[in-house]
């Protein structure tokens, strides 16, 4: 009996061990199957603002389950997303055997503001939702609204007009994709929008959509161009947009010439290098100083074109040169009531009296002086109380373009004052 019960003792745990192997197989078995026949090959990101596709699968398919269409909608939405900037929440759902949708929800940014070292970014409520030291190019930019304090999820300390105003631009700007490099908020809320080199002045919050709608269709008409395009005036009975055209001096520094009509570069060819006429090179300063310099003549009173002396024989030194134009520094003066270039005298090239050469000018180049012992005299014991400095040496030329009110007609009138 004992023999009896102990061999079946024996083979009941044999069966179970088997069975329990078995049992083990199969499960193995399920779970490679469960994890391969579900395995994620594709997954679909909403579209999102702020971050790519390949970011977002990147913050949010983490974990061993995120690879299975089953579980990963479990485990996966339910990481915190506390630490991602701009997104309020997230989901992931399943969508086929092999596949996963990724769905974003993002805070609602309005606006971004300097404050301290960093930038914060604001939602339509005013509430300050995020943070940064680098600046978000996609965000509006708002010169003119500071805060003195803010807390993380509490409302900004600004005024609702401002945050009226910066919603409605915040809108506008969604619609057309027509972001400013900045945004300038006036003490008295006007509003200037800034697209590199052009400033538009849209003036109070009124009338916003027309204002941004003809500014939409001109800026193109523009591109490259330095101004002003002035949409303050516009009103439900007035239309008429002015751009006022800032002209740049062409001067021989920023001259684009040099080539000839063949397009081949002369150094001194009245077109630039797509073949547009834009004139002579300017003259430099050198060049007006050379071309009415006094001097010229020697001891004898002849001409020569490069004696020390003038025509009275009044020494003046050498032809100036580049290293003496230098050394003025600002000053614009060296030539006399009569236009002519000794290199002291107190006038300008246009006659106007700028004052002698300050201290700190003219210490280098070449030496001209009066020959009277008393004109030397006289400039030594000069204080600087006696010196009258003026830099009223230049002159602006402005175009006004006036459009008929309509989103293209434009036409281009000079008034010059």
């Amino acid at each position: 009996m004992r023999t009896s019960n102990y061999k079946k003792i024996k083979l009941t745990k044999s069966a179970a061990k088997k069975t329990g192997l078995a049992v083990g197989a199969i499960l193995l078995t399920g779970i490679i199957f469960f994890f391969s026949f579900f395995h994620v090959t594709h997954v679909e990101v909403m579209e999102n603002t702020h971050y790519s596709k390949k970011e977002l699968k990147k913050m949010i398919l983490t974990g061993a389950f995120s690879s299975n269409s089953i579980l990963a909608p479990i485990t996966c939405s339910k990481a915190k997303v506390e630490n991602v900037p701009y997104v309020e929440s997230y989901s992931v759902s399943r969508s086929g055997r092999n596949s996963i949708v990724i769905g974003v929800k993002e805070k609602n940014v309005v606006g971004c503001i300097p404050y301290l070292d960093s930038y914060i970014y604001f939602d339509r409520n005013g509430k300050f939702i995020e943070s940064s030291r680098t600046r978000d190019e996609s965000v509006p930019y708002f010169e003119g609204i500071t805060v003195k304090k803010t807390v993380m999820n509490e409302k900004i300390p600004i005024k609702d007009t401002v945050l009226n105003t910066a919603v409605a631009l915040s809108t506008i700007f969604a619609k057309n994709d027509m972001i400013p490099d900045y945004i300038e908020l006036d003490e008295d809320y006007s509003i200037n929008l800034i697209y590199g080199d052009i400033t538009v002045k849209l003036g109070k919050d009124r009338y916003l959509e027309d204002k941004m709608s003809r500014t939409i269709a001109i800026l193109p008409q523009i591109t490259g161009e330095k101004g002003i395009l002035h949409m303050e005036n516009i009103t439900e009975s007035s239309k008429t947009v002015t751009f006022e055209k800032e002209e740049e001096e062409v001067t021989a520094e920023n001259w684009t010439g040099g080539y000839d009509e063949n397009g081949d570069y002369t150094g001194d060819g009245e077109y630039d290098e797509n073949g547009k006429y834009v004139g002579a090179k300017p003259k430099t300063e050198l060049d007006y100083a050379k071309e009415n310099w006094i001097g010229g003549y020697d001891e004898e009173g002849d001409y020569t074109g490069s004696g020390e002396y003038d025509a009275d024989l009044n020494y003046v030194g050498a032809e100036p040169t580049q290293e003496l134009i230098d050394s003025f520094g600002d000053w614009k003066g060296g030539y006399n009531e009569s236009g002519g270039f000794d290199g002291v005298s107190e006038y300008d090239r246009d006659g106007n009296y700028v004052g002698p050469m300050p201290d700190n000018a003219g210490n280098s180049g070449t030496d001209s002086t009066d020959s009277s012992d008393e004109s030397e005299n006289d400039n030594s014991d000069e204080t600087d109380e006696d010196q009258d400095y003026s830099e009223d040496d230049s002159y602006s030329d402005e175009s006004y373009g006036e459009y008929d009110g309509g989103d293209s007609g434009y036409s281009d009138e000079s008034d010059y004052e």
